[in-house]
C-alpha cells in the first residue's frame, strides 16, 4: 500500500510541475491583481525596507560514507520590504494575504533558492568515480497559517535548473517564543516529501557508477522529517546574534543506498547580522 501511494503521489506531482512551469509569470502577474473587494483579503504586510550584512559559519553532517564534517565561513546579505524578501540562497515574493480572523492569516509567496544539496565524488571514498551531484535552482510556491498558538508552513518546489529535475513538498510547524525583548526561541518540526528524481539523483547509483563498493540503486520517493530550532539574541536596535541547528531523520528509502551510512544528518548555523 505505500508504494501505491508514492506512485500516486509522483504521478500528481509530475503533473503539477508541468503546470507549475507553465502559471509561473500568470501568477507573478495576478498576485499583484487579486480583487481588492473582498473583505478577508489584505494588502501585503506592511515593511520597512532594510538591509542587513553579517558573517556566519555553516557546518553540515552528511550521511554519505565516511564523510567528513563540513565546516564553511558564509557572507550574509538579507534584504526586505513588503513586496520581497531575500534571505541568503533564498527570494520570495510576496503576494497579498488572506485574513481568517484577527489573530489569523495566511500568507501566500513565490519562491526562488538555491540548492546546498550538492556533492563532490572527492568528499569521500565512496563517491570517487560518481559524477559530481549539483544543488540546482528551486521554484515553487509556499503558504504559511500565522495564529497565535503557532505557524504552519507547506511549500511546493520543482527543482527547474535541469540537474536533478526533483520535486518536493515540505510541510511544517513552528512555534516564536520572545523573552525579555531581546531573546527569541523557535523550535520547529518538518515532514520533507522528495520524489524519485530528487533520492535517485544524489542518493542514487547509476549503472556506470557501479564498483566493487557501490551496487546499481535506483532511488525512490521517501519522506524525512527534520527537528530543529532557532535562537535569536539582538543586543542592539541593530545587531543580531542568530543559531540555528536541526536533524534529520532519513527515511528508508535514502538509508538504503549504497552510499549512506547513518541514518540522520544535522547542520548548524551561526551569524551576526547587522541591519541598516
Amino acid at each position: 500500500m505505500p508504494s501505491l501511494v508514492f506512485e500516486a503521489c509522483r504521478l500528481l506531482f509530475r503533473y503539477y510541475k508541468f503546470v507549475f512551469t507553465k502559471v509561473t509569470i500568470l501568477l507573478l502577474i495576478l498576485g499583484s491583481a487579486l480583487p481588492v473587494g473582498a473583505e478577508q483579503l489584505i494588502e501585503r504586510e506592511t515593511v520597512n525596507s532594510s538591509w542587513g550584512l553579517g558573517l556566519g559559519v555553516y557546518s553540515e553532517q552528511k550521511a554519505y560514507i565516511d564523510v567528513e564534517r563540513k565546516n564553511l565561513g558564509v557572507p550574509v546579505l538579507t534584504f526586505e520590504n513588503q513586496y520581497i524578501r531575500l534571505a541568503g540562497p533564498e527570494l520570495r515574493l510576496r503576494l497579498p494575504s488572506y485574513e481568517i480572523s484577527n489573530f489569523n492569516r495566511l500568507d501566500f509567496s513565490l519562491i526562488g533558492r538555491v540548492g546546498i544539496n550538492n556533492y563532490d565524488e572527492s568528499d569521500t571514498w565512496i563517491l570517487e568515480g560518481m559524477e559530481d551531484r549539483k544543488g540546482g535552482f528551486w521554484a515553487g510556491a509556499g503558504v504559511k497559517w500565522k495564529s497565535r498558538l503557532a505557524n504552519i508552513s507547506a511549500e511546493f518546489l520543482s527543482e527547474v535548473a535541469g540537474d536533478s529535475e526533483g520535486l518536493r513538498f515540505n510541510l511544517g510547524i513552528e512555534k516564536t517564543w520572545h523573552f525579555a525583548k531581546k531573546y527569541t526561541f523557535s523550535p520547529r518540526v518538518e515532514i520533507e516529501w522528495h520524489d524519485d528524481n530528487y533520492v535517485d539523483y544524489y542518493y542514487g547509483v547509476q549503472a556506470n557508477e557501479v564498483n566493487a563498493d557501490r551496487a546499481l540503486y535506483k532511488g525512490e520517493a521517501a519522506i524525512n522529517m527534520e527537528v530543529g530550532a532557532r535562537v535569536g539574541y539582538m543586543f542592539s536596535q541593530n545587531k543580531l546574534l542568530i543559531l540555528d541547528f536541526s536533524v534529520t531523520s532519513l527515511a528508508k528509502e535514502i538509508k538504503n543506498s549504497p552510499l549512506i551510512g547513518r541514518s540522520a544528518e544535522n547542520n548548524v548555523f551561526f551569524g551576526y547580522i547587522y541591519k541598516f
